[in-house]
């Protein structure tokens, strides 16, 4: 059982980064980003976060130990694998939504548009909502003080990246963006 959720974990993670990979090929070309050191900071938080993760052997005192019981293991594990899958596939659909307009860093892109539908229409950052919600699943499922401090690590970095790229939207769209904004949530719908 075991061997099928450490497959499962890395079969839809993997299928994740190289759907997001294609995707990556066919975008507009930037015109305006975030600054180097700033970007460099944050992308570096967000590989330190998937660190402690996704290492198969993690080799700092206490974080191998267990947050969940291990008498509960299934129940956290099939929890978390769904959880891990609904935020992937929340992200994959949010970036098909996002389109052209796409980076992989904050930025702004030639004739960049404002999307407020699908899943915009739900959250205004949704491929950090599911991102936030894969991590977490991830974590449950691994149960270990490990994923804790990942999701924790990807909290802060996520949080960064939504406070620049709404200086960005705010910046390029206006009024236009403060009144989506007051209507849609950053995070998570109806809260945060």
């Amino acid at each position: 059982m075991r061997e099928f959720y450490r497959d499962f974990f890395s079969t839809i993670w993997l299928l994740w980064v190289i759907t997001w990979l294609m995707f990556s090929l066919n975008v507009k070309v930037t015109v305006r980003r975030q600054d180097t050191l700033p970007r460099m900071l944050n992308t570096g938080l967000m590989i330190c976060a998937a660190a402690p993760l996704f290492a198969p052997r993690f080799p700092v005192a206490g974080l191998t130990e267990r947050f969940l019981p291990e008498s509960q293991w299934p129940f956290w594990a099939t929890l978390g694998a769904v959880l891990t899958l609904v935020g992937l596939l929340f992200m994959v659909w949010a970036r098909i939504y996002l389109g052209r307009n796409w980076s992989g860093v904050a930025a702004l892109k030639a004739d960049h548009e404002l999307v407020t539908s699908g899943p915009y229409g739900l959250v205004r950052h949704p491929i950090y909502s599911g991102l936030a919600l894969a991590f977490i699943g991830t974590a449950l499922a691994l149960g270990q003080w490990r994923g804790v401090l990942a999701v924790v690590l990807m909290l802060i970095a996520i949080w960064h990246r939504v406070a620049v790229e709404e200086r960005l939207m705010r910046q390029q769209f206006g009024t236009a963006y403060d009144a989506y904004a007051r209507c849609v949530r950053a995070l998570v719908p109806r809260i945060i």
